[in-house]
């Protein structure tokens, strides 16, 4: 049907545009995992041109996943000179603690409260990415560490059944691990000292037993602070 005067444009929708956003994402991931191994460390600056060019692209989508990085608190903006990695500091690392766990809590309530006879097969499969982040922090690897953390996290939040709040978490869960990276890699063998309760806790959260999710994490968020605050003063940083 032809437009008529005063219609609303039509919005155009066709493949290169999919492709586009895909590849966006693509880089986005990317870089943020460069991040989160230590290949791009806190403060460094680089373009978009440098990016397209080791990665083979245009600038185009570059330049839109590096918008996105920094509206998620990854990258700032250098005014005429591109992008930095964002830097955090030990204060910012608390704040993320006191407000991943203010989110967790209601999390674990929510799920605690939830009569879903799926759930439990649900909380299964979460167990499984649990069991491979114990793993990995048994052996002190962090790479694979951070991976199914992340991931663990994600689809323990996606349960609670708000997209918004699993949005918000996993950026926080991104943040914090951006914020302790920088320390754990200088400190040489990590076995032993990563947290490896993530199998302890959804065994309480199928038991529905949102106390004692709040005291393992209460634990893990302690510790993890005394880690950092202690490699932080063995650096001077």
């Amino acid at each position: 049907m032809p437009a008529t005067p005063g219609d609303p444009p039509v919005p155009a929708f066709d493949g290169p545009a999919v492709t586009r956003n895909t590849l966006r994402q693509q880089i986005a991931d990317a870089l943020r995992d460069e991040i989160l191994a230590g290949r791009l460390s806190p403060g460094q600056e680089f373009t978009v041109k440098e990016i397209a060019e080791g990665y083979g692209v245009s600038a185009t989508p570059v330049r839109e996943a590096l918008v996105d990085l920094t509206a998620k608190g990854l990258l700032d903006s250098a005014q005429h000179r591109g992008f930095r990695v964002h830097e955090y500091s030990l204060a910012d690392y608390r704040a993320m603690i006191e407000a991943r766990s203010l989110v967790a809590d209601g999390i674990f309530r929510g799920l605690s409260e939830q009569d879903d006879p799926r759930l439990p097969g649900a909380l299964a499969g979460v167990r499984r990415r649990g069991e491979e982040a114990a793993r990995a922090a048994g052996a002190g690897d962090l790479n694979v560490l951070i991976g199914y953390d992340l991931r663990f996290w994600r689809e323990l939040s996606v349960l609670f059944g708000n997209a918004y709040l699993s949005d918000f978490f996993y950026r926080l869960r991104v943040q914090s691990w951006m914020c302790a990276v920088p320390y754990l890699r200088r400190a040489g063998d990590l076995r032993g000292s990563l947290w490896s309760g993530h199998c302890d806790l959804v065994d309480a959260l199928a038991r529905q037993d949102a106390p004692a999710a709040h005291a393992i994490i209460a634990t893990y968020n302690r510790d993890s602070l005394h880690l950092i605050e202690r490699l932080a003063g063995e650096t001077g940083a």
